[in-house]
């Protein structure tokens, strides 16, 4: 059976697809472009309006070019609204985030993969069916947490994703051995609420333990944090960060306003001076570390003044990006139910000036590694690299893919460099 997977989303989501392919791959499926599949997975996110009308839209396309396709939708925007995901076209079966991992499975109880199609196989000799290089994939996106048990008031994942689930640690290294046996040199290491790693578990492990475990790895892998919240990204997974080269220098920290009065509103547990503490802390530790963010604009009740207060916060701070959201109410949220929405036309212009600073950050942090000499690991067609500090890089000299180079950066508008000799 030929089949497509198509992801919106975060990194969760991400890793949550690899091991759906994985397991289609196991009994013999083979990938193909969704237009000439037989089965297409389409997995959602919710987080905003927007991300429930991709979903929509991708649909009614995919039926649209494909219509004998049978098409399954997970993620969090099926879960949030199976009825109405359910009447798109070709949709056969809606399976919820709390069933996700057992999607394959519930396919072939359904029918819907033949039994000619099943077999034990098609792994190769470290057990993992999804190598380096398939699907245009390098990194390894790892999900070693999911569910969220913080009661943010614009958020609507705590109802798609449940409460917190950690991993053992134990299952998450056999899982990285395995992924490092394959041929990974890259693993990005993600969950909904990954600083809360290990608190459901009740051992004492927590995010500082996993990290200095990874941190450990005998092997040439690098390991990438995926994003942490503020409160989570602790003085000691810093100075892991530091001290070892397995961990990569990057660190992705939502802010998310830069006034106390709507992060109050918002019900994140920390004020904009916490973050800022933290932001300088990474930057005093690693002065050439990639500190990114994510930015709310319009959230009810946004005021000019406070609107400046995330202007002064984002200008004043060594980000090297941010990703800018409108607000949308997310029906089910507390802050749906609150007054004084913002103009849309009002979200648009100060979207528009947080991600004019947000660029301007961005050359500036690029322009500042002209010049330097780095590890990377080539990527795509091996003409570009990603290096730790979360730049990709056109070079000059293509490599094998999938390989660690010594990369010399010489421009930064675009970004080029080339490989040096002693890589």
């Amino acid at each position: 059976m030929k089949y497509a997977i198509v992801t919106f989303g975060c990194r969760v989501n991400q890793a949550d697809s690899f091991a759906i392919e994985e397991e289609l791959r196991r009994r013999g499926n083979v990938a193909t472009a969704a237009e000439d599949a037989d089965l297409v997975v389409v997995n959602t996110c919710s987080v905003t309006a927007s991300a429930d009308q991709g979903a929509r839209q991708t649909v009614r396309r995919i039926a649209r070019t494909n219509p004998d396709v049978r098409v399954v939708v997970t993620g969090c925007y099926a879960t949030r609204r199976p009825e109405e995901v359910g009447q798109l076209p070709n949709v056969v079966r809606v399976v919820a985030n709390s069933r996700k991992d057992s999607l394959v499975a519930l396919l072939e109880i359904a029918g819907e993969l033949t039994t000619a199609e099943r077999f034990s196989g098609g792994e190769g000799p470290c057990g993992l069916a999804l190598q380096p290089g398939v699907a245009g994939r390098t990194a390894l996106t790892l999900r070693v947490q999911t569910g969220c048990d913080e009661q943010c008031s614009y958020c609507i994942i705590p109802m798609t994703r449940g409460s917190g689930r950690s991993r053992p640690i134990a299952d998450v290294l056999q899982e990285v051995s395995r992924a490092v046996d394959a041929g990974y040199r890259e693993i990005a290491v993600t969950g909904v609420h990954l600083g809360s790693y290990g608190r459901d578990i009740g051992d004492g492990t927590n995010l500082t333990t996993l990290i200095t475990a990874l941190s450990q790895w005998p092997d040439d892998v690098l390991f990438r944090i995926s994003s942490l919240e503020p409160m989570d990204c602790t003085s000691g997974i810093v100075d892991v960060a530091t001290e070892s080269p397995r961990i990569a220098p990057h660190f992705h920290l939502p802010l998310q306003h830069g006034s106390d009065a709507v992060l109050h509103a918002m019900r994140r547990p920390y004020s904009s001076a916490d973050f800022c503490r933290v932001v300088e802390a990474i930057h005093a530790q690693l002065p050439h570390a990639a500190i990114g963010t994510d930015l709310i604009v319009g959230f009810p009740s946004e005021s000019d003044d406070q609107f400046a207060e995330t202007v002064r916060v984002l200008e004043s701070l060594p980000i090297a990006y941010a990703h800018v959201f409108p607000y949308s109410d997310r029906p089910g949220t507390a802050a749906a139910a609150l007054d004084l929405k913002v103009d849309g036309n009002v979200i648009r212009d100060r979207s528009r000036v947080l991600r004019g600073i947000a660029a301007a950050k961005s050359r500036e942090f690029r322009r500042s590694q002209v010049g330097r000499t780095m590890k990377a690991l080539t990527v795509d067609d091996g003409a570009s690299v990603v290096t730790g500090n979360y730049l990709k890089v056109r070079i000059s000299n293509p490599q094998p893919r999938n390989s660690w180079v010594t990369l010399r950066v010489v421009n930064a508008d675009p970004l080029e460099g080339f490989v040096t000799p002693e890589s």
